[in-house]
Formats: structure tokens, C-alpha cells, sequence
């Protein structure tokens, strides 16, 4: 993960844009509901850079970012979590975290979209690096959420418009 953030950041040109968090807590399966509805409803965000051209994935799956238990964060996949309900998110999501420590590699790879729920650890705002070739990375605080994205394939209007759909899903309630 450090790797990859090292690379993200020396190599990725990254925009940041951040909306108010919804009041109330946000739980994990909550927030890759949102992004796996925003990722629907605006493929671009679902799309990943190689080559000098982007490309749409096909499939919605989300890391999510967890700790293991020596603190070290990871991301494993939640493969077609569009597919999901939010119990069967919870489900996975927590079966994840239990068996951080002895994860495979393809439960580690296939991510098209990242998702960190920052808020788990006190904090009001937080940024993420974008986990190349994806588009983009959710950081929810509990005041901010913040959007990273690969200005090369999402930015400007097109990052506005997806954070929107996020922040207006959570607002819902996840409806």
C-alpha cells in the first residue's frame, strides 16, 4: 500500500474536491453503497488510465480500506458491490476485516474505485491518494468528504457531478 501511494502520488496529477459530510455516523457498507450507485450513474469515475487514454471498466469493485493487526492499511476488494445490499455489503465488509491478516492476492487486487471511511478514527476530514490506473478515491471524515481524482480521466464537472451523487445518496440515507 505504501508502494502504491509513493507511485500514486509521484506519478498520478491529482485534483481534491470535498462536499460536507452528512450528519449522522457512516458506516463502511454505506459509504461503497453510495460510490458503487455514484460509479453507476457516472462511468467515467469507473474507469482506469494506461497508455495515455483511459478505459471503462465493466465491473463495480470497490476496495475498501482497513487496518490489519499490525496497523498497516490495506485495501481488499469488494468485487460487483453494486450488485450488493447493504447487509450483504456489511457481511463482506466484515469478513474482510477479520481475515485482514491472511487475505489473497486477488482479494487485494481488482479495485476500480477506493473507499475510506476516515471518520472510524476520529477524524473530521481526510485525503486519499488515488490507487493507479483508478480514476478515483473516497475519503469520508466526519465533516468532509473528499474526492481524489486522476485529473487526466475525471475532473472538473464530471468530479463535481459524481461527489454530488455520493454526498445526495448518504444524505438519503443510502435510498
Amino acid at each position: 500500500m505504501a508502494r502504491r501511494a509513493a507511485e500514486s502520488r509521484a506519478t498520478v496529477p491529482t485534483s481534491e474536491l470535498s462536499v460536507p459530510a452528512p450528519g449522522g455516523p457512516l458506516t463502511v457498507a454505506t459509504l461503497v453503497e453510495a460510490c458503487a450507485a455514484a460509479l453507476r450513474a457516472h462511468p467515467r469515475a469507473n474507469a482506469a488510465y494506461r497508455d495515455g487514454r483511459f478505459e471503462l471498466y465493466s465491473r463495480i469493485n470497490v476496495g475498501v480500506v482497513i487496518s490489519d493487526a499490525d496497523g498497516r492499511h490495506l485495501a481488499p476488494t469488494v468485487f460487483d458491490a453494486e450488485t450488493k445490499s447493504r447487509a450483504e455489503l456489511e457481511t463482506e465488509i466484515e469478513r474482510l476485516r477479520r481475515e485482514a491478516d491472511a487475505l489473497t492476492a486477488p482479494e487485494l487486487s481488482g479495485a476500480t474505485f477506493t473507499v475510506w471511511n476516515a471518520a472510524e478514527h476520529g477524524l473530521s476530514a481526510a485525503s486519499i491518494p488515488v490507487v493507479t490506473p483508478q480514476a478515483g478515491a473516497l475519503a469520508a471524515g466526519t465533516s468532509a468528504l473528499t474526492l481524489s481524482c486522476d485529473h487526466r480521466i475525471l475532473y472538473g464537472a464530471r468530479a463535481a457531478a459524481f461527489l454530488k451523487t455520493v454526498a445526495d445518496h448518504l444524505d438519503r440515507g443510502g435510498v
